[in-house]
């Protein structure tokens, strides 16, 4: 494949075409002026598709963060397009970026980002309640059941696991019904069963519930549960993979030089 134009994400042979919940057009983000500039990410451009699971990996400094950042509204591009739904970011003030953000899009970092103070319920409807907005009974209900978490939502933080707190932010960035969840290494900070639990429910709110999920992550194992896999290096789209198991992924990333 040549390297410098970068790969659209496959629908399985006979599926139907899926709409992008987010697309990106010759992004380009460069860090510094001159001599000691860095591009990050290098006229890249990619279709996240809506009700997926999307994973994005590569080496350390392919440019992974920065396109999710850049995804998210959290920065921005120095040249190029992002397009949310049908919202063009790069045509936002800060005003309205933040409320795109608040409003449309779901944030799990490694750090799970819980208010110790809060409880769990708490916790996940705080988005919500920042934006002035009950969240739906039902929905709160099925994302909590979704999220294995009905008998923990008395709890503050310090009395869950990892993977519980984990696990209440996840419920948090479902519960206001976001276009997209972004996810940054959302199990680093996790052993390995909770880790796993999180990649599960993950893929369930996927599955069950018509989420579109995109996950930066270093590890095959948990770019496995996603359905399809976008591999950077240097700043650029050089490979995906639709159905990935751990296997196919590592044997990519071997290919790519971690």
């Amino acid at each position: 494949m040549d390297t410098h134009h970068s790969a659209a994400l496959l629908d399985p042979p006979g599926a139907p075409t899926r709409p992008a919940a987010a697309r990106v057009r010759g992004a380009v983000k460069r860090y510094g002026r001159g001599d000691t500039a860095v591009t990050a990410l290098d006229h890249v451009d990619l279709d996240i598709p809506a009700g997926r699971f999307t994973a994005v990996m590569g080496p350390s400094g392919s440019g992974k963060s920065t396109l999710m950042h850049c995804l998210a509204g959290l920065d921005t591009l120095t040249a190029g397009q992002v397009v949310l739904g049908d919202v063009d970011l790069g045509s936002l003030n800060d005003r309205d970026l933040t409320r795109v953000r608040r409003e449309r899009i779901g944030f799990v970092f490694q750090s799970f980002n819980l208010v110790p103070t809060l409880t769990a319920r708490e916790n996940i409807v705080l988005p919500s309640s920042l934006a002035g907005r009950k969240p739906d009974a039902d929905w709160f209900d099925q994302v909590v059941a979704t999220v294995g978490l009905g008998d923990r939502l008395r709890h503050r933080p310090a009395e869950l696991s990892g993977g519980q707190q984990q696990r209440v932010a996840v419920a948090r960035a479902l519960v206001s019904r976001p276009e997209v969840v972004f996810a940054d290494e959302p199990t680093g900070n996790l052993d390995s069963r909770s880790g796993t639990e999180i990649l599960e429910f993950m893929a369930a709110a996927v599955r069950d519930i018509g989420q579109t999920i995109v996950m930066v992550t270093h590890d095959p194992a948990a770019a496995a549960y996603a359905d399809s896999v976008v591999f950077l290096a240097d700043g650029r789209i050089v490979d995906a993979i639709d159905d990935p198991t751990a296997d196919t992924v590592l044997d990519r990333m071997k290919r790519i030089g971690d």
